[in-house]
């Protein structure tokens, strides 16, 4: 596509490549001396094409911008008239902080905590369809967004694990999570009952876990145990082209298998095991299509929460990633 003067298309070491293209596609800014408004009145008018291009690739990183604030994140998310997807109305199981009404941190976790291949809030009933990420202070060291197509990892698994891809598609998937009683910010899954739920009290959160057809129990130490009505697990996102949609990357990418998970558990949605082989197996080839996007101050990542996965490396020194959620 030509960009003529808004951008140019770059290439990064490492890249996928998907369907015979790299993976992500990344845009270079034209002109980085040119005023954000410029920059924004040129996005509203390309918003159509960006979106087609985002729909093929699946996620865009927009370097060279000049965004340098959260103000002007949210003025260059603004410029593409996406719907809002509150973290307050949010099932999100992160501890994040608002910046601005519609921007926020992209998670509290200590920065030695690694946060695994996730779409994001696919264990909930609740969804965004794309997220904005912005890098307003890039790492000393590590901290790349890992970004992983979960249409090609679906297609590998129906090759190489057909009985497995097959389950998961007929079968759904259930989570069931603790939430603690306060947030928790030393967890990447740490915020609390009260917040996830947006309530003050125990039956405040039990209505609202009923309107969305949870089932619950009452932890000794003040946690809720949550376990979600049954959620898919793959997803259409085109004729004949599906993706792998679900949270169950996360969960087997970091879990102890000698130890019980007390926290954060998944199975089918007919509440049988999961076959931790084919599942173990998905998290390999899920890495094997993985490209960490290597953040540069000022970058704009611009991700399809149903097409792609995305995560997190450990990093040191600072680094401060903000993002910003659209509504289905």
């Amino acid at each position: 596509m030509n960009y003529d003067t808004f951008a140019d298309s770059l290439t990064l070491p490492g890249q996928q490549v998907c369907d015979g293209e790299a993976f992500p596609l990344v845009l270079g800014c034209s002109n980085p001396a040119a005023p954000l408004e410029e920059i924004t009145a040129r996005i509203q008018t390309l918003r159509n094409d960006l979106d087609k291009q985002l729909k093929r690739y699946g996620a865009i990183l927009f370097r060279g911008f000049p965004v340098l604030t959260a103000e002007d994140f949210d003025a260059f998310v603004s410029a593409f008239s996406y719907p809002v997807f509150t973290f307050e109305e949010s099932l999100s199981n992160a501890v994040r902080i608002n910046v601005t009404p519609k921007v926020f941190t992209a998670n509290e976790a200590p920065s030695s905590f690694r946060i695994m291949l996730h779409h994001e809030m696919a264990q909930t009933p609740h969804y965004p369809s794309r997220l904005f990420f912005f890098c307003e202070v890039s790492p000393s060291s590590g901290g790349a967004t890992p970004v992983c197509r979960s249409d090609e990892l679906f297609r590998r698994l129906q090759e190489e694990e057909p009985q497995f891809a097959g389950n998961c598609e007929a079968k759904g998937l259930q989570y069931s999570h603790v939430m603690p009683d306060e947030d928790n910010p030393q967890s990447g899954m740490g915020r609390s009952w009260r917040s996830t739920l947006s309530v003050d009290t125990q039956e405040a959160a039990e209505a609202r876990l009923g309107k969305l057809n949870y089932t619950w129990n009452w932890e000794e130490e003040g946690g809720l145990r949550a376990t979600t009505p049954v959620l898919p697990a793959v997803r259409e996102i085109a004729p004949g082209r599906k993706s792998y949609f679900n949270q169950l990357i996360a969960f087997y990418a970091g879990r102890d298998p000698s130890k019980p998970s007390k926290e954060f558990n998944v199975t089918h949605g007919d509440g049988s095991p999961l076959d931790d082989r084919a599942a173990t197996h998905a998290v390999e080839i899920a890495e094997s299509l993985t490209f960490d996007v290597p953040w540069q101050t000022s970058d704009v990542a611009l991700v399809d929460n149903y097409l792609v996965m995305h995560g997190r490396r450990p990093f040191e020194g600072s680094r401060r990633v903000l993002a910003s959620l659209v509504a289905a």
